[in-house]
């Protein structure tokens, strides 16, 4: 089990280190949920306010036994309401899967023409030559789907669509693969269906490739890349084309399983969203209409507006009670504080207290009988009541928040907590693509505490400007997958 740790700093640099990776007993709830416990005790973590997982049965459980003990130890926001994050990326990929379960005869079509010439090391240099002399300006070459993994088989579907004229030389030059393939061999109306299965499905492809960010905020996307995921999948259910449109019937089904009741929506979702001064409360409403309807998408806004109130107070008291370090914090690296050495600071009197006029005394408990001095504005009041900021290509989220923090103090620790939240596991699920680069054939006989010694340190020494590349391991994957029960 890999555990990674997010947090914005003082400075408002975003940060994620591999904090664990070990084995565990078993996966069945309480044992994910003790050996997280027993991760963020060895270093000092309690003060956790997201934990992002997939949707697995035992995860939820897991949840569940960590809330008690977060109770416990005194440091849960709001009840550990918000704890649970689901991961969006993998719930995309349920969603595009069930979409591909009954995979259209073309498609099939182009993956057994692939695997023919990828089978043979003579062929597969004779495609590649065909494709130089084309000079098609990529260069992209033959890849194979895994059948498990629909971001495999849009690569290869958007790469047979670049090369379709060398598929078409091949074809002419190569007398085995005409009589081999036979019927198998792509004719026009299938590379046309090819062309609208690779344009439909590169956008949940790019969409994926944007909410597996590393070196950004991705909180304040993930209502949005819900709201457009829902446009699109109604898009493709009008659709004329009855393919296109059986493959959106499929995957709204699983859409609405997990984004169809608001009710079971964490909120977080859209307190980012409104803590993103690009969008705050302006399209909201709107958008919560048209994803649950005008019925419910009202009242949803309420309680949004309701909760987000209740959870700034929370945050307020503790600012109030503890000062600059009353704010709950993401999980972070605690840094030891400054030592000040008291034999140098100068010994002031004590500051005089100040006058209070009586007649001024008696003037303010009047208006407060009366109520006519009326409330002032709180932060989150002043914040929503100013205009969104515009959302240019330079704007950058962090940077308004850090400008900003001297204006809302307490807002602006809340917002380091909410935009620190990762909305997918992609960073996580990384390190297990490394860890098989350590354990190998030739590596297998290293203890557990030597290979998370090895996958912390190259995660902790790695340049933070270099981003994740979610797809370099698939064909690392594929031997793998081959191996997994049908």
């Amino acid at each position: 089990m890999c555990v990674t740790c997010h947090w914005i700093d003082s400075e408002w640099k975003l940060h994620k280190r591999i904090i664990s990776f070990v084995p565990v007993c078993g996966h069945k709830g309480d044992y994910i949920s003790k050996t997280l416990e027993n991760c963020l005790l060895q270093w000092g973590l309690k003060n956790v306010f997201t934990v992002t997982m997939d949707n697995a049965g035992s995860n939820g459980t897991a949840i569940a036994a960590f809330k008690k003990k977060m109770i416990v130890w005194g440091t849960d926001v709001s009840k550990c309401q918000y704890l649970h994050m689901r991961c969006i990326a993998h719930v995309l990929n349920l969603v595009v899967s069930d979409g591909l379960k009954e995979m259209n005869l073309s498609v099939k079509k182009v993956r057994d023409c692939i695997r023919y010439i990828r089978n043979s090391p003579s062929r597969l240099k004779r495609f590649n030559d065909l494709a130089a002399e084309a000079n098609l300006g990529t260069k992209k070459s033959l890849c194979l789907d895994v059948p498990t993994r629909w971001n495999s088989t849009y690569l290869m579907l958007d790469t047979a669509c670049l090369l379709k004229s060398v598929f078409d030389s091949y074809e002419e030059v190569d007398e085995n693969f005409r009589s081999d393939m036979a019927e198998n061999i792509p004719g026009f109306l299938d590379w046309q269906m090819i062309k609208k299965f690779a344009t439909c499905l590169s956008y949940f492809y790019t969409t994926t490739l944007r909410i597996s960010g590393s070196l950004y905020v991705t909180s304040n996307l993930h209502f949005l890349e819900i709201c457009d995921l829902s446009v699109l999948l109604d898009e493709m259910i009008s659709s004329e084309d009855f393919e296109i449109s059986q493959m959106g019937k499929r995957m709204r089904e699983k859409f609405n399983k997990y984004w169809g009741d608001p009710h079971k929506i964490n909120k977080l979702i859209f307190f980012s969203h409104i803590f993103d001064p690009t969008s705050k409360l302006n399209d909201l409403l709107f958008s919560l209409s048209n994803l649950f309807g005008a019925e419910h998408g009202p009242l949803l806004f309420d309680t949004i507006k309701s909760e987000l109130t209740v959870l700034f107070d929370e945050y307020q008291t503790g600012y109030v009670n503890g000062g600059a370090s009353g704010s709950f914090q993401s999980v972070g690296l605690s840094q030891p504080g400054a030592v000040v050495d008291s034999a140098q600071m100068p010994i002031l009197p004590p500051p005089a207290k100040k006058h209070t006029s009586l007649m001024k005394a008696k003037f303010n408990e009047f208006n407060k009988e009366n109520n006519t001095m009326g409330s002032k504005k709180s932060e989150l009041e002043v914040y929503l009541s100013e205009a969104p900021v515009d959302n240019d290509d330079g704007f950058d989220i962090l940077k308004w928040w850090k400008l900003n923090s001297g204006r809302f103090p307490i807002l602006s620790r809340m917002a380091r907590d909410i935009l620190a939240v990762p909305i997918s596991t992609v960073a996580s699920e990384s390190a297990f693509s490394t860890s098989g680069r350590v354990l190998d054939c030739f590596r297998s006989s290293l203890t557990p505490k030597l290979v998370e010694a090895l996958v912390c340190t190259q995660d902790w020494l790695r340049a933070e400007t270099t981003p994740l590349v979610i797809e370099e391991c698939l064909d690392e994957l594929e031997p793998f997958e081959k191996d997994l029960p049908n």
